[in-house]
């Protein structure tokens, strides 16, 4: 048995299990504008690498355009790696920098690409030419960063590199490192962490996650938590682990954008873990995908989730006790209003349908925007005569955010 000592309860800078959520930011080309470091008008904060662009425009590794733009799925060329690369590390040389017949002294990364070489992160090509301009692929990108770090595997290359879909394109240079870089946890893959993708040419938004995750590896910067970092336990497997009263687990629903309900009803629902749960030894303890069933009820005036069942992506269950904060949040349906604009996208609990149905005098709500589909007939009549109705209005991925209330044990079996 384990017990995990230091957890963060808060997901915003989540620890779960001991990774903690932080943001990150974007990349550097010849000219890009440094103005740009806490958002970029193309980078949404749901975009599966908004938290390592925003962290590394922080640390000013990375910077966007000037019209404000970031452009993530922009390729990366070597000589713009080889700038990233510089300024995310500070490494003593390791060999003699050389001159490269296509990169001229007064070429703009001419110095990069020099201390990219003298570090061990760049290396170039036969004929003593480095190919500035040159699209570089996912696994160079991976390599450098391993190869730079003095990362070896310490497992067995063939068994790690076994996790990937498609290892069979991992050039026969690139499978030691990658191997390295896999047990290290540099390797992000989006949007299916089992496709490597190697010969694939990297993005922007790849190469921020990719380096983001060598200086975590490299004790320079906190652990994120995301469903896209490859996490392949080489660690001594642990029989349980005991997930702490105070843990925040970060949920979504993906059903609808919004659930309204009434102050007095309870209402069914299901949840989905949005981000990994993992140790600080990098145990997967709860992974995304999970299931969290439980139920809307009232609390204090408003709304509150109760947590009654966890069930993992492999089909354990456990008993929980876990709640959300109370939600409070109330939107006001009049006589007369168009029923279009209140359900769509959106979840309703039965009592909460009865009471749109009878305000608004529309009764063909269906009873697939019923949380639960529950029947709202019986229950209309108790809403007649009202020319308007409170509701609860949750936003359940906000709102939802569960704190355990009693410590459990996960097998990790």
């Amino acid at each position: 048995m384990s017990n995990l000592n230091r957890w963060k309860s808060k997901s915003a800078a989540f620890m779960a299990l001991g990774i903690t959520a932080v943001t990150l930011a974007p990349i550097v080309a010849p000219a890009p504008s440094a103005a740009q470091t806490n958002g970029f008008y193309d980078v949404s904060s749901n975009y599966w690498a908004a938290p390592f662009i925003k962290e590394l425009a922080q640390r000013g590794v990375i910077a966007g355009f000037p019209d404000g733009s970031f452009r993530p799925d922009k390729p990366v060329t070597r000589s713009e790696f080889a700038a990233m690369i510089r300024k995310a590390f500070n490494k003593p040389q390791e060999r003699q920098p050389i001159n490269f017949g296509d990169v001229s002294s007064n070429y703009w990364a001419y110095s990069a690409i020099q201390e990219a070489y003298a570090t061990g992160f760049l290396s170039g090509y036969p004929g003593q030419v480095f190919r500035p301009t040159l699209n570089i692929p996912r696994e160079q990108v991976l390599v450098s960063l391993a190869n730079g770090l003095d990362y070896v595997p310490s497992g067995n290359v063939q068994s790690t590199l076994q996790y990937y879909s498609d290892s069979y394109n991992i050039s026969s240079y690139a499978t030691s490192p990658i191997a390295a870089a896999t047990e290290k946890r540099l390797v992000v893959n989006y949007p299916n962490t089992k496709f490597l993708n190697p010969k694939v040419t990297a993005t922007r938004a790849d190469v921020a996650a990719y380096i983001y995750q060598a200086l975590v590896s490299s004790n320079q910067a906190s652990a994120i938590s995301s469903p896209y970092i490859v996490a392949i336990n080489t660690t001594t497997p642990i029989a349980n682990i005991t997930i702490p009263e105070g843990t925040v687990l970060p949920v979504k629903y993906d059903k609808a954008e919004k659930i309204l309900v009434t102050k007095d009803e309870t209402a069914p629902l299901t949840l989905t873990i949005s981000q990994n749960v993992v140790t600080d030894t990098g145990n997967l303890v709860i992974p995304a995908g999970s299931r969290v069933e439980g139920k809307l009820q009232p609390a204090n005036g408003g709304s509150q989730f109760v947590a009654q069942k966890l069930i993992l992506t492999n089909g354990k269950e456990y008993e929980i006790n876990a709640t959300s904060g109370i939600i409070d949040k109330i939107e006001t349906v009049k006589k007369g209003t168009s029923t279009s604009g209140i359900i769509r996208n959106t979840a309703l609990g039965a009592g909460a349908a009865a009471a749109v149905a009878a305000v608004t005098g529309d009764r063909a709500i269906a009873t697939e925007e019923v949380l639960g589909g529950a029947a709202i007939g019986a229950i209309t009549g108790i809403f007649f005569n009202k020319k308007s109705v409170d509701l609860i209005v949750i936003d359940p991925n906000t709102d939802l955010e569960m704190t355990i209330g009693r410590s459990f044990d996960v097998s990790l079996r």
